[in-house]
């Protein structure tokens, strides 16, 4: 998966549940220490250039569709090898993870030079990343799992995202889930996920564009006054939840359900083309040899009638030569009249 942007499952778990629940987790140090505005970068001297344009880049976009300017310091860890990305992050993120997010530390933990292109591009990850500890620090816990992915993906202009929607079968024939449902998507390993991750983003960009003067602002002043996503969505859009799920889901069938449609289609006819191909390539080996066979009577055909003309000529050559010779061998008879 190109940018997992995962939520550290350990941070949710530690606000939540006590810190005996959060699994042990290595502290991330680093040869290159890099401090300006709320950013501290760390990493291993590979990774010096790197650290520097992840710094310039979180200092030049600090801010967040909707949500004021964050101000809580932020800790980035660039990790030298896999063996420390995966002490630094702990057990519970997915393998498939390129980044983690750790709100209740205010840490993200990054791949270094070792990550490889499906990691994706490390400044997008970065902003997808920093977005989930700027909703985590205006809104606390209240965001879902799929409203905390989808927001983080908007916010980074993951855009690419829903060419995952472009040949899913899916959105031929079964329903599209609706928000509660979407969360389930992000535990059933990385094919699920992008497809959540897709529908996700989707639906804030949607909710995004509802009002287009105001965007989400209004949507996340109600959520943390009422502390109902319920409830923002209907002072901040005049829309039930049940309502919004509808309006997205027509969204996304009208924009992706052609492409799917063709997508799939291919795959079908490719499929045919699969099963008849040795039937067909067959059938031309038998019509060539069938045409060779009928190219061979016939050559013989017109060599034999070649030679019938040949004979007949001959044949009536000779029978002509003969009637001449006959014609002038014959003398005629004397009638026995004289002159007188």
């Amino acid at each position: 998966m190109r940018a997992c942007g995962w939520l550290a499952c350990s941070a949710l778990l530690g606000s939540g549940l006590g810190a005996q629940t959060a699994p042990v987790r290595g502290t991330p140090t680093g040869n290159i220490r890099l401090d300006s505005g709320r950013f501290t970068v760390v990493a291993g001297e590979r990774d010096e250039r790197l650290a520097r344009a992840v710094l310039s880049n979180a200092l030049r976009r600090d801010t967040f569709p909707g949500l004021k300017r964050p101000a809580a310091r932020v800790l980035i860890a660039i990790a030298p090898t896999a063996q420390l990305f995966r002490s630094w992050v702990g057990p519970s993120a997915p393998e498939w993870g390129a980044a983690i997010a750790m709100p209740a530390e205010q840490r993200i933990v990054m791949q270094g030079a070792y990550g490889n292109s499906g990691a994706g591009d490390p400044l997008v990850v970065l902003r997808h990343e920093l977005a989930h500890l700027a909703l985590h620090e205006a809104l606390g816990n209240l965001p879902p799992r799929w409203f905390d992915e989808g927001y983080a993906s908007v916010a980074a202009g993951e855009w690419d995202r829903a060419t995952a929607l472009e040949t899913s079968v899916t959105l031929l024939w079964r329903s599209l889930p609706d928000a509660a449902e979407l969360d389930e998507g992000f535990y059933g390993g990385a094919s699920r996920a992008q497809f959540a991750y897709a529908l996700a983003h989707l639906a804030v960009a949607e909710m995004q564009g509802i009002d287009t003067n105001r965007g989400l602002a209004n949507f996340f002043k109600y959520w943390k006054q009422t502390g109902s996503y319920e409830l923002a969505v209907r002072q901040a859009f005049g829309l039930t939840t049940s309502s919004f799920d509808n309006y997205w889901h027509g969204r996304v069938r009208r924009r992706y359900g052609a492409l799917a449609f063709l997508a799939n289609l291919s795959v079908v006819f490719g499929f045919i083309a699969l099963l008849i191909g040795p039937a067909y390539v067959s059938k031309r080996r038998r019509n060539r040899k069938r045409l060779e066979q009928m190219r061979v009577t016939e050559a013989r055909q017109e060599e034999a009638a070649r030679r019938s003309a040949l004979q007949a000529l001959l044949a009536l050559e000779s029978a002509s030569a003969e009637a001449n010779g006959v014609a002038s061998g014959v003398t005629l008879p004397d009638n026995g009249h004289r002159a007188s």
